[in-house]
């Protein structure tokens, strides 16, 4: 009978958790407790919301901690186990791609159509110009500019922490995700200071709501990608990653590189084109 629990193949057949069923609850206080706070219809509705916010961070936390541990110390990520897990990564990966797409769909249909007669209230609403009248844009050779410079620095240093992996350069690895990390809450604050700059708002017109939600989502992207990191280094100095098994941290470079790409396409696209088109209309008026 004791043969009877051998494992036979490359496959992880996942153990019982609770993690799924107490995420699910601690995400349903949690939106109970937005929605309640936004509608302002009891007093407690902000507790509702920390409660959830908490379960689902307990969640989180404990929930990656038990895939590390099988991992690195169960051995249940085999070879196969990881070309799976690095098939689900590209998928995740590309559904963010589409992700963005909508708002760059929804920002070009716009801006190149401004005074569309199909669609009849863009002309009065954008005075038949892309910006519309009235928006001051970014100058794109300022903050943002930095902002493209310093996402592309944190790409280099997470290539290099990467490939002192690869060669079992511990201490390469670990300068190389605390450059990262930094680079990483540089772009944030920017951002931040950039947003309370600006001379136009979320709300009343269509630039404003295209430019924040596709910026602004990026910016929680490089939020996520930052903690992903900050794992990855705190794992880092804990001796966990090898040259040959060091998945979690390769997911963290994926996902950073693609956040790299994404602001290259917003920083030529909205920054960069959208203020050319604003100094060209100005100058046709």
């Amino acid at each position: 009978m004791a043969g009877g629990h051998v494992k036979q193949h490359d496959y992880h057949l996942v153990d019982p958790s609770p993690w799924p069923v107490v995420g699910s609850l601690s995400a349903f206080i949690m939106a109970v407790g937005a929605i309640s706070w936004m509608h302002h219809l009891y007093a407690a509705a902000p507790i509702v919301f920390g409660v959830g916010t908490i379960g689902v961070l307990y969640t989180m936390a404990s929930w990656w901690g038990d895939v590390i541990r099988e991992a690195q110390y169960k051995g249940d990520h085999t070879r196969v186990v990881q070309l799976h897990h690095r098939y689900g990564m590209i998928l995740f990966i590309a559904s963010e791609v589409m992700f963005f797409v909508a708002w760059f769909w929804a920002y070009f249909n716009a801006a190149l159509f401004p005074g569309d007669t199909i669609q009849f209230t863009r002309d009065a609403l954008f005075g038949g110009v892309w910006p519309p009248k009235g928006i001051e844009t970014f100058d794109p050779w300022h903050l943002p500019l930095l902002n493209t410079l310093i996402l592309l620095t944190s790409g280099t240093t997470v290539t290099w922490a990467h490939h002192a992996l690869l060669e079992g350069d511990r201490k390469g690895l670990k300068w190389g995700l605390i450059l990262t990390v930094v680079l990483g809450a540089c772009f944030t604050l920017c951002q931040a200071f950039e947003y309370s700059h600006a001379e136009f708002s979320f709300a009343g017109h269509v630039y404003g709501s295209t430019f924040f939600m596709a910026t602004g989502f990026h910016g929680f992207h490089v939020l996520v990608g930052t903690i992903f990191l900050t794992v990855c280094l705190i794992r880092a100095y804990m001796g966990h990653f090898t040259p040959k098994q060091h998945l979690g941290f390769e997911f963290a470079a994926w996902y950073w590189h693609f956040v790299d790409v994404v602001w290259l396409f917003l920083f030529i696209c909205i920054y960069v084109w959208g203020h050319g088109a604003e100094s060209m209309a100005h100058a046709a008026h």
